[in-house]
Parts: C-alpha cells; sequence; structure tokens
C-alpha cells in the first residue's frame, strides 16, 4: 500500500473484521492461538464518549480527525473457558507540524485495561505505528494493510523499561465479505 494519512488509514479500518492472531508469551513460555471478531466503527467527534476522552487529556474537538470504536469478541485455546471481550474508544489527534504523526487517545490501553495515549506514525509504505507506554509496560504495534480486506498486526508488549520483551503476537485480518470498504 502507498502512504496515507491517519484519516485515510482509519476510514480503510473500518468493518467486521475476522482476526486469526498467534502470541508467544515469552514469561510463561507458552504459544496462544486466538481466533476472534473486530468491529470498527466510526464516531462522530461529538460523540459524548469522544468528549469525555478528549477533556480527560486537554485536548480541544479542534485537534482530533476520524475518532472510531472498537470492539472485539474471541477465544483463545490457552484457557477455552476465558471470553475474551471488550471494546475501546480511540481518538486520533494529528500533528499539525507533521500530518503522519500524532497521539491516539484510548480508553482503554491494550497492554493495561486504563486510559492511554499513544505516539503514532505513518510510515511511507502505509504501516502504523504505535508506541504506548502504560505504568508497567509498554506496547509497539504495527498494523499494515496487504489490500483493502486483508490487514497484518504485530504486537510487542515490553517491560515498562522496554528493556525485555514479555509477549509477541502476530495476527492476520481478513474484512467479513458483508462489511465491504464502501459500506
Amino acid at each position: 500500500m502507498k502512504s496515507m494519512d491517519i484519516t485515510q488509514f482509519v476510514e480503510l479500518s473500518i468493518g467486521r473484521w475476522r482476526s486469526q492472531r498467534s502470541a508467544h508469551h515469552l514469561a510463561f513460555s507458552h504459544f496462544e492461538a486466538v481466533q476472534s471478531v473486530i468491529d470498527i466503527i466510526a464516531l462522530s467527534p461529538d460523540d459524548p464518549d469522544v468528549m469525555t476522552l478528549c477533556k480527560s487529556y486537554n485536548i480541544d474537538q479542534s485537534q482530533i480527525v476520524s475518532p472510531f470504536g472498537m470492539s472485539w469478541e474471541g477465544q483463545s485455546d490457552w484457557d477455552e473457558d476465558a471470553q475474551m471481550k471488550g471494546s475501546s474508544i480511540l481518538v486520533p489527534v494529528p500533528d499539525p507540524n507533521v500530518p503522519n504523526r500524532g497521539k491516539l487517545l484510548r480508553d482503554q490501553g491494550y497492554a493495561e485495561t486504563i486510559a492511554a495515549a499513544g505516539d503514532y506514525h505513518l510510515t511511507e509504505d502505509g504501516t502504523f505505528v504505535l508506541l504506548t507506554t502504560y505504568d508497567r509496560a509498554a506496547a509497539e504495534e504495527k498494523i499494515w494493510f496487504a489490500n483493502p480486506n486483508l490487514r497484518f498486526r504485530v504486537s510487542l508488549i515490553k517491560t515498562s523499561g522496554g528493556s525485555g520483551v514479555v509477549t509477541a503476537s502476530f495476527a492476520s485480518e481478513i474484512r467479513s465479505s458483508s462489511s465491504s470498504v464502501n459500506s
């Protein structure tokens, strides 16, 4: 894929995705396979949850673009009884001076279930890179599209100092045929 900005990246991500993820939990010497469905929907900048999230980070509504909601439901082969389910509000805040960089506000983080603000940038080939530091960990995620209906995601969870990798995962995500790019 070619270079894109955050608005184009979010627009391309809207829809229902079937995800197949393999995770290596290095601390436990354990491999986990996770299958899930991920729904990504566009939200209005005036959505009350978006406005609340912006206020919590002292971000003016005029600075945000393409807020979106993400929900997921999946199953793991590690604990078949555990239902992996959740949702998050995400709000991109582009850097006014460097259009392919910015902050991504989340009401719930990836490595810890607390509000988080990560730093993102989009590479020349259209890869979305997100670095988020939490209290006890740091997450690095990369997402890129092979085509509009197939994307890949690599995630690393590191120790808070960033010196050691705790979990490494790779996911292939296929857009459900019922939700096309144009819907």
